[in-house]
């Protein structure tokens, strides 16, 4: 227990001994948490208690919260906010962001490559299977090259950390990653809350994020814009689980925020309705999946949609972010291939590794995979929001049982990893801080140039134990820092 503190403060709990906790080494505060710590040590149990109401309260009365769909009560829920900041020093923060930079040139260039030639495809790299039978790859957009070569404009890069200099990439996100709002509103409420740490700590700032996504967004706006390139934002409505992320985002970068119902397409060109009559949309900012953006060439009976919309973009009539197709490199499977991406189109090695990944569609690593299922994390090749995935120390065996028989009887659908030990960082739970496993989410804008947001998105798991922290499954949100040297 650290001394001096007035509430209690634990560098170890059950099952936390051998894991890395990035505030504490040993009894020692790690340099990068010492101004933290002090601050810490230096509030009152109660006045901890009543700071961490007065977030809660600001997040519901900002509308911060989530929907999970599947269950008996499909409700709102107030997703839990840490006080604790989660802090990177400006030496990690560098490979960081240099290797998520380097994973979206590679992503974008094998996106880029897969709807044209397939040079690493027919170099070997990659087996067609994987790209060409995926239910992610959409044939609209084979021929087809976006403005600037890009697919993928908002890339989140989900990353996790084992030891003092060790990241490990989990998954990247191509499609529509989220959880920037949650970012920013973190950053807001600590600023509002404890502006006294802000003084004492150099923190890059987040703050002009919706300000690069626009410029971002308008720099790969269609040749044929006749003036100022118009942006909208386009949401599947208020039901939606994301909606508060959709309409924040549009807000902030003080755009529209439509439905496929405000928009038509006349000729090669998409225009909006409004009280003025209509106007012109050049770059649509889409968080709405491929399969219902444009009934006349996906779902046919999606209402989420706008009909001739991907005429529209393969005229050059309007720019999609991101653009149709760029699930396939979502895939699990196709994730197993990035380290080979980066050597194959920029002749480099990876700056962050792969978490090792078995492919269950392969006999040997199936065989091996399951001799283990109990030591491993299986995750379902298209799954997200930690559904379909088991983890295996901490599942029954009922549990265990019901995902052999799955892996047996669908190989290809799922991928295995070991179980890694996850940093801790000190979080606050029932009036102490306790060591709780995280993961970090980094946006990458890429356009013209690209930009990665210092810090990114710290999830929590917030039950003792667990490794699983998407807010679908009970995790929590905190404020990353990054320190400015």
């Amino acid at each position: 227990m650290a001394k001096d503190s007035f509430f209690p403060i634990s560098t170890h709990a059950k099952g936390y001994r051998s894991v890395f906790n990035e505030m504490f080494d040993n009894e020692e505060v790690r340099e990068p948490y010492r101004q933290v710590i002090d601050w810490v040590r230096s509030m009152p149990a109660d006045l901890v208690a009543m700071k961490h109401s007065e977030a809660e309260k600001l997040f519901r009365r900002i509308g911060i919260t989530f929907v999970t769909y599947g269950n008996n009560d499909d409700v709102e829920r107030l997703i839990p906010f840490d006080m604790v900041p989660r802090i990177l020093t400006a030496r990690e923060w560098r490979k960081i962001e240099s290797g998520v930079r380097q994973r979206a040139r590679a992503l974008n260039s094998f996106l880029l490559d897969v709807y044209g030639k397939g040079e690493i495809i027919r170099a070997g790299k990659v087996p067609a299977y994987l790209v060409y039978k995926n239910p992610a790859y959409e044939h609209e957009a084979v021929g087809f090259q976006p403005p600037q070569g890009i697919f993928g404009h908002i890339i989140g890069t989900d990353i996790v950390r084992t030891g003092a200099d060790e990241f490990f990439v989990l998954e990247d996100n191509c499609r529509t990653p989220s959880g920037v709002s949650y970012m920013l509103e973190n950053r807001e409420i600590m600023m509002r809350m404890f502006p006294s740490l802000f003084q004492k700590n150099r923190v890059a700032p987040i703050e002009d994020y919706p300000e690069i996504l626009r410029r971002t967004l308008l720099s790969v706006a269609p040749a044929k814009c006749d003036s100022e390139p118009k942006i909208a934002v386009l949401t599947p409505g208020a039901m939606n689980s994301a909606y508060y992320e959709h309409s924040f985002l549009a807000d902030m970068m003080g755009v529209e925020l439509v439905e496929g119902q405000d928009l038509f397409v006349e000729g090669d060109l998409v225009y909006m309705r409004t009280i003025r009559g209509p106007e012109r949309v050049d770059v649509l900012y889409r968080r709405v999946d491929d399969d219902f953006i444009d009934p006349l060439c996906f779902r046919s009976n999606s209402m989420l949609g706008i009909p001739g919309l991907m005429n529209a973009y393969r005229a050059g009539g309007i720019s999609i972010c991101s653009a149709p197709g760029v699930g396939v490199a979502d895939d699990k499977a196709i994730y197993t291939f990035v380290p080979e991406m980066i050597r194959f189109y920029l002749g480099e090695e990876p700056i962050l590794n792969n978490v090792p990944t078995y492919r269950c569609s392969q006999a040997d690593e199936l065989k091996y995979v399951l001799e283990r299922v109990e030591e491993l994390v299986i995750k379902r090749v298209h799954g997200s929001g930690g559904y379909g995935m088991l983890v295996g120390p901490t599942s029954t065996k009922q549990q265990i049982e019901r995902f052999t028989e799955e892996l047996k009887a669908e190989p290809e659908d799922f991928i295995a990893q070991p179980t890694l030990a996850l940093s801790t960082t000190p979080t606050y739970v029932e009036q102490q801080l306790v060591p709780r496993h995280v993961d970090l989410r980094p946006f990458c804008l890429v356009g013209k140039s690209t930009y990665v947001c210092p810090g990114g998105l710290t999830r929590v798991a917030m039950k003792e134990g667990s490794l699983v922290v998407n807010s679908s499954q009970g995790g929590g949100v905190k404020d990353t820092w990054v320190l400015v040297e």
